[in-house]
């Protein structure tokens, strides 16, 4: 009977994808959301074993824990979340597993973006907040697993010279069109911190959390500034309902030139299936339509 009720227990944790066991010498790590998740394996490789709790396109936003989660958190060696008020459950989980200790804030150091009276923890959409996620996170690898440093210091040095080399790729693209005409519609406030970098103006009708309702007075308020600054890219997000967005299309007479990833990566295999491929994506997707 006991053995029943674990084999049990080991096949509902691998339906909700959670690694059984760790391989020997493997350090577990639990991590928020899949942005994050891609980041660890990409840095740490074959010496850590990693379970993600929000799953892909999901929104981290408004998730609900499950009990596996705090099983995970449980059993993790270290836990790493982004921080500036994205994850609103994290704590108690940690607060409720014995962990408070045994965490990483990877966005602690970033240059952050106050927006609506509140600031923006979408920080990963930056270049240069990345490359402080990913020093933070090294860091933290190096300090746990120092007989590993050589090992984590060569995928991070690797893994950005990837970064950069498409940073400067798109950069040269984005700089062939003008500023005015870099004006974009999404679902909610996300990309802040992309604007910021590449010089490009993105509204929305929701703030930085998808728990808000639109009002008309902000939808129509949308509607007169795509009209007035002649807006060509209107994009709806991986992570929420279109239906705000297809009304707002429907209303300026802007079609919806597709979708950008904001919260979450897309499934395996997709078109932001890991950060790099996310960012490629998204700014690869706005260079089209500033160009239509």
């Amino acid at each position: 009977m006991f053995k029943l009720r674990l084999l049990q227990l080991a096949i509902l944790l691998l339906l909700n994808g959670f690694p059984i066991f760790a391989k020997d010498g493997q350090f577990k790590i639990v991590t928020s959301f899949t942005i994050l998740e891609d980041l660890v394996l990409e840095l740490g490789g074959d010496r850590v074993s990693v379970t993600n709790l929000v799953p892909r396109n999901s929104d981290a936003h408004i998730y609900s824990p499950k009990p596996s989660d705090a099983v995970a958190i449980s059993n993790a060696d270290l836990i790493i979340f982004n921080g500036l008020g994205f994850e609103g459950w994290i704590f108690r989980l940690i607060k409720d597993s014995d962990k408070e200790k045994n965490y990483l804030i990877s966005s602690d150091g970033i240059n952050s973006l106050n927006r609506f009276n509140e600031i923006d923890p979408h920080a990963w959409q930056s270049f240069k907040n990345i490359r402080i996620y990913i020093d933070n996170i090294s860091g933290e690898l190096i300090n746990l697993m120092p007989e590993h440093e050589q090992y984590f210091a060569l995928r991070r040095n690797n893994y950005l010279k990837k970064l950069f080399e498409l940073e400067m790729n798109l950069s040269n693209q984005l700089s062939n069109i003008p500023i005015k005409k870099r004006i974009v519609i999404t679902s909610h406030d996300a990309f802040g911190y992309l604007g910021r970098e590449f010089n490009i103006e993105f509204l929305a009708p929701l703030g930085l959390s998808l728990d808000a309702e639109a009002s008309a007075e902000d939808v129509a308020k949308i509607i007169n500034q795509i009209k007035e600054k002649k807006v060509t890219a209107l994009f709806m997000e991986n992570i929420n309902n279109p239906k705000l967005l297809k009304a707002i299309s429907k209303e300026s007479g802007v079609p919806v030139g597709g979708k950008l990833y904001s919260d979450a990566l897309s499934e395996i295999g997709g078109p932001a299936g890991t950060y790099i491929d996310m960012m490629r994506h998204n700014v690869k997707s706005l260079i089209e339509a500033f160009n239509s």
